[in-house]
């Protein structure tokens, strides 16, 4: 077996995947403060959980934030780095099985890609993201992971919290329905409990990337979005988007391993430059 092996180092977590055939394999994550430890621990794991061994491995592409502390080949394998926003575009599109979409990695911030079978192209991106979503929910309501916020948020109600079209006006608007939002936290209530708040956080956060990737597929003329990254894990983001949907006539896809598209596209990416 020769398995083409794909590494995204983020400053926290590093994500693996292999890929033969056209088929994803195991993908992983590890979380480690320290990226050149993360890299060999995840690589380690990889070949352990799947059996392999060194002779197994054609090649191994990393990208993201962390691969610039990396400046020899891993153990001696042909080693590449990829560009992470190419990396993303390609993961995106093979992962949804589509020839053309705004790739959307939510990360930390969130980052925006126009992808295609000629390339992919960063336009732009926003620094409201999966860090929006911890810092606000770390100072409005002590709460510093991701799961406790998700948990938190189970049966909270946005009246309580946001400013819709109807509170303030009872004519109908061409095209926005009374129950859409006219300002986040707009209408904030002193009676709102902690799963209110919670979840106008993540509505706050993620129609925000959401109205972002509407306006990217007006001006590229396409219709589709593919959503990657951890935040694609939120399980409050699956009504948000579906609502923009609704409205715009976008189709935002989640594809499985969406979390991992960045890796598994820096497996299909020409490298940079090779260690």
């Amino acid at each position: 077996m020769s398995i083409k092996v794909g590494i995204d180092v983020g400053g926290s977590t590093t994500k693996i995947v292999g890929l033969h055939k056209d088929e994803v394999i195991s993908p992983l994550l590890v979380k480690a403060n320290d990226p050149v430890a993360s890299i060999y621990g995840a690589f380690g794991k990889f070949l352990s959980l799947n059996k392999l061994s060194l002779e197994n491995i054609k090649e191994i592409m990393i990208t993201g934030v962390g691969s610039s502390q990396i400046y020899e080949p891993l153990y001696g394998i042909p080693t590449g780095k990829v560009d992470e926003f190419h990396a993303i575009g390609k993961g995106g599109l093979f992962l949804s099985d589509l020839n053309r979409a705004i790739v959307v990695s939510m990360g930390t911030g969130t980052a925006f890609i126009i992808a295609d079978q000629s390339g992919e192209q960063h336009i732009g991106g926003t620094g409201v993201g999966g860090g929006t979503l911890l810092g606000l929910s770390n100072k409005m309501l002590n709460i510093r992971h991701f799961n406790d916020l998700i948990e938190m948020a189970q049966g909270g109600n946005l009246a309580n919290v946001d400013l819709n079209i109807g509170d303030i006006t009872t004519d109908r608007m061409e095209n926005l329905p009374p129950e859409i939002t006219a300002s986040n936290f707009g209408k904030i209530s002193d009676l709102a409990t902690k799963s209110d708040i919670a979840l106008g956080i993540i509505n706050l956060v993620f129609q925000t990337i959401g109205m972002f990737a509407v306006f990217a597929c007006k001006i590229y003329k396409t219709n589709d979005v593919v959503l990657t990254g951890n935040l694609t894990n939120v399980p409050q983001a699956h009504a948000i988007f579906d609502i923009l949907h609704e409205l715009h006539q976008i189709n935002f896809h989640t594809p499985h391993n969406a979390e991992f598209a960045t890796a598994v596209g820096a497996t299909l990416s020409t490298p940079k430059m090779m260690l």
